[in-house]
């Protein structure tokens, strides 16, 4: 086993030590080279438009047994193509093709995908500008476009 060096001059050596152990470490090599936003569909921003293909019911993971509604859709940012759920009760209802919609990370760890649904990381929040929280409670009517 190598020791660490303690002479006069060993400030640089120590640096270069320190610079070299850090690249072993998964989560810091990750920030170091950007590897996250390179990876990530939205390039690292919150929230993204994206025009609706088509809809789609994704049967959840076990033990659950269910359809999950989730809306196939096309980022304009990027033409990049992803699976965005759409949340709570009849949410399907008020989402139609070719609709403009908003969509974030749904938020489960470490960026991946979240609850029973397999391999969803994204939902839809907006939907021609208009809240799919306030259309499905009722608060506004679905705009004609």
């Amino acid at each position: 086993m190598g020791h660490k060096p303690n002479g006069f001059g060993a400030g640089n050596k120590l640096k270069r030590r320190r610079n070299l152990g850090r690249l072993k470490d998964k989560a810091f090599k990750r920030k170091l080279y950007r590897l996250k936003m390179k990876s990530d569909p939205l390039r690292g921003s919150s929230q993204a438009k994206a025009i609706v293909l088509s809809k789609v019911q994704i049967e959840a993971k076990q033990p659950n047994s269910a359809m999950r509604k989730c809306a196939k859709v096309q980022l304009t940012k990027n033409g990049k193509k992803i699976t965005a759920f759409l949340p709570r009760d009849n949410a399907q209802k008020f989402v139609n093709e070719h609709d403009e919609v908003i969509v974030e990370c749904i938020g489960g760890k470490m960026g991946r995908a979240k609850g029973d649904i397999p391999g969803v990381r994204w939902q839809v929040i907006k939907v021609n500008d208009q809240s799919l929280n306030a259309l499905i409670r009722g608060k506004i009517e679905k705009g004609r476009r």
